[in-house]
C-alpha cells in the first residue's frame, strides 16, 4: 500500500459490479471495509464495465461514506483454468493471443442476456462477433453500444469474431496505413495463423 496526495494505493479483487447501478465494490487484498468503484471511475478507465473477481489496483481515499475508488491504475482479468471460453476458440488461439494485433472498434450492440453482440472495427466494413463468454474471459462484465473497444479478431466459422477485448486505449496504431490493411491479410502474415476448433 502506497500513499499520494491523500490517495492510497490498494490492491483487490472486484466483488460485483453492476454497470446498470452504475458501482460495485472491490475487496481489499490486505483486509478492512469494502471498496465503492463507481462507473464514472472505471469510466476514466475507459471501461464501462468489470467482470466480477477480476484483479484490479486502484487509488481510494476515504470519504464520509467509507473507502472509494478515486483512481483505476490496472485491471487483470480473473484467473482462469487455462481453456478457451468457447468451443469456437482453439487452444492454441489463446496460447498465441498476444501475437494478434489489437484493433481499434466500437461496440454495435450488445446484449447480456442473449450472450452476444457484434462490434465494428475501425475502417473494415465487417461485423465481427463478440460472445459474453470472450467479454468475462477479457475482464468485462458488459459492452455498452457505442463504446470504444480493442479487439483480437480471428476467422469464425461464420466470419469475423472477436478473441479477446481489450480497452480501447490498448491499440494506438503507428499510421492511418496500419488500420487500412486486411484483417485477413494481417492474419496470414503473423508468426501465428489465428483458426478456431473444428
Amino acid at each position: 500500500m502506497t500513499e499520494d496526495a491523500g490517495l492510497t494505493r490498494v490492491t483487490g479483487l472486484v466483488k460485483w459490479f453492476d454497470a446498470t447501478k452504475g458501482y460495485g465494490f472491490i475487496v481489499n487484498d490486505e483486509g478492512g471495509e469494502d471498496i465503492l468503484l463507481h462507473a464514472n471511475v472505471l469510466r476514466n478507465f475507459g471501461r464501462s464495465s468489470v467482470a466480477d473477481q477480476s484483479s484490479v489496483v486502484v487509488m481510494v481515499q476515504a470519504t464520509k461514506r467509507g473507502t472509494q475508488a478515486a483512481e483505476v491504475v490496472s485491471i487483470e482479468p480473473p484467473a482462469t483454468d487455462g481453456h478457451p471460453p468457447i468451443a469456437d476458440l482453439d487452444p492454441e488461439v489463446i496460447e498465441h493471443m498476444d501475437s494478434l494485433p489489437l484493433r481499434p472498434a466500437r461496440v454495435k450492440w450488445f446484449d447480456k442476456s442473449k450472450g452476444f453482440g457484434f462490434a465494428n472495427i475501425f475502417g473494415h466494413p465487417e461485423d465481427v462477433f463478440i460472445h459474453i463468454e470472450v467479454v468475462r474471459h477479457s475482464g468485462f462484465a458488459d459492452l455498452a453500444i457505442g463504446e470504444a473497444i480493442c479487439l483480437r479478431v480471428i476467422e469464425g466459422p461464420r466470419g469475423l469474431m472477436a478473441a479477446q477485448v481489450a480497452s480501447w486505449d490498448n491499440a494506438v496504431p503507428a499510421s492511418a496505413h496500419e488500420l487500412k490493411t486486411d484483417i485477413r491479410e494481417d492474419m496470414q502474415d503473423s508468426e501465428y495463423l489465428a483458426h478456431v476448433a473444428e
